[in-house]
């Protein structure tokens, strides 16, 4: 029996076998400075293929402290080597540190998406949970010549608790670049879930969501900017599923 909190490395990448009530205890503990701070990332299909591909994203995922199964593929792909995980959505990991950050008195802030669908995604957050407070936020369309002044932002706003709604690798190399000079306790990539958050965006029906079917419900949404990038790294995972022996997972030293 593997523990819970073990970290693996499957097919190459990280991945660290714990469920969403560890994941909650341990950010509880970073967001309140009673334990180690956190970089949570997520770890589905695209971000594994993309992970292998580019040496920069590997190491950012490596250094991360803790690597979740955020992919239905993920956790299919663990189960086929013998390995049994448990599915966290980045989405709904979110909105659960922001009930705990509500019932802790601890501040949040939004980083990425649009500049109307990062503020939306505040509104709504802010309306859904009594109590959030929302340290601040602001769009991902920055430069790098720009991050010094977005980091002494997030610093000066007091959070404790940073989502960043940026696609990959971005969000990821940003967190790795400035991670001692951030401020928070908790650092945590959510992709696009800004646009779910702030309404802009439906999520996929509940049968959908069990059925590790989002990934599809995404693609009938915006079939031009997924189309290929889902079939491109969907096409490559198979090929890797296909490969499996042993040795595709083993246990990390860390």
């Amino acid at each position: 029996m593997i523990a819970a909190a073990e970290r693996m490395t499957f097919l190459g990448c990280p991945i660290d076998l714990a469920g969403p009530d560890e994941i909650l205890g341990r950010a509880e503990a970073a967001a309140t400075g009673a334990g180690a701070r956190l970089r949570i990332e997520g770890l589905n299909v695209a971000k594994l293929v993309e992970a292998r591909e580019s040496p920069g994203l590997m190491a950012a995922l490596d250094e991360a402290e803790l690597v979740h199964a955020d992919g239905k593929g993920v956790v299919i792909g663990l189960a086929m080597a013998g390995i049994t995980a448990s599915r966290c959505a980045g989405i709904d990991l979110m909105r659960s540190l922001c009930e705990l950050s509500a019932e802790r008195g601890i501040g949040v802030y939004l980083l990425g998406a649009r500049p109307e669908t990062v503020a939306a995604a505040a509104e709504r957050l802010a309306h859904d949970i009594p109590g959030l407070c929302i340290a601040g936020f602001r769009d991902g369309y920055f430069s790098e010549a720009e991050e010094r002044a977005v980091v002494d932002e997030i610093r000066a706003s007091g959070a404790r608790l940073l989502f960043i709604g940026i696609s990959s690798p971005k969000k990821e190399m940003f967190l790795q670049r400035h991670w001692e000079t951030l401020g928070v306790g908790v650092g945590m990539g959510v992709g696009g879930s800004f646009d779910v958050v702030s309404g802009q965006l439906p999520r996929a029906p509940l049968w959908m969501q069990r059925a590790g079917l989002e990934w599809f419900f995404r693609l009938l949404l915006e079939p031009r900017r997924l189309g290929w990038r889902y079939l491109r790294t969907n096409a490559i995972y198979a090929r890797l599923l296909l490969g499996l022996k042993a040795g595709s997972v083993r246990r990390a030293n860390r």
